[in-house]
């Protein structure tokens, strides 16, 4: 009689495990699912940059995604035609619902409103970056929130 007793326990605790683990699985996945719909609908505020280079026009670009790299490489988002410029001269990055200003190693460094960049550094708007000879006046546009999917230029 013990034998069938043991038999029952044995299967009922099984089933247990089994409906416990289901549940832990079922709400990591619903987690998981409400996660990436949040980061989904996430949105960048716009920021505007205007780069002027010595003599040349000035050119206005818009941008609404979470990073923006600066520098000589024309992969960069905002290529700056300059030989005191680095490849990859600085970034701007918005995290912590905030722009942020990294300089990236540069060889003649980053300054914001005639102060040297050497750490992360909040901008807003109004602020100036130098890169080399080149100077970027940032225009934040909490106005303006964009899907992070888009990306809006325009020369002027």
């Amino acid at each position: 009689m013990s034998g069938p007793i043991v038999l029952a326990l044995r299967l009922i605790t099984a089933v247990a495990l089994y409906s416990f683990l289901g549940w832990v699985l079922f709400f990591l996945w619903r987690e998981v699912q409400q996660q990436s719909q949040s980061l989904a609908n996430r949105r960048v505020p716009g920021i505007s940059i205007t780069v002027k280079h010595a003599d040349d026009p000035s050119i206005l670009k818009h941008f609404a995604q979470a990073e923006i790299t600066l520098g000589r490489d024309p992969g960069c988002d905002i290529p700056l035609m300059d030989d005191t410029v680095s490849t990859r001269h600085a970034q701007l990055t918005y995290h912590h619902t905030q722009w942020w200003l990294t300089d990236l190693s540069s060889m003649n460094g980053t300054i914001l409103n005639q102060a040297t960049v050497s750490m992360p550094t909040v901008i807003t708007s109004g602020d100036e970056i130098m890169c080399g000879s080149t100077s970027l006046t940032i225009a934040l546009s909490p106005n303006l929130v964009i899907e992070p999917t888009q990306r809006l230029e325009k020369q002027e």
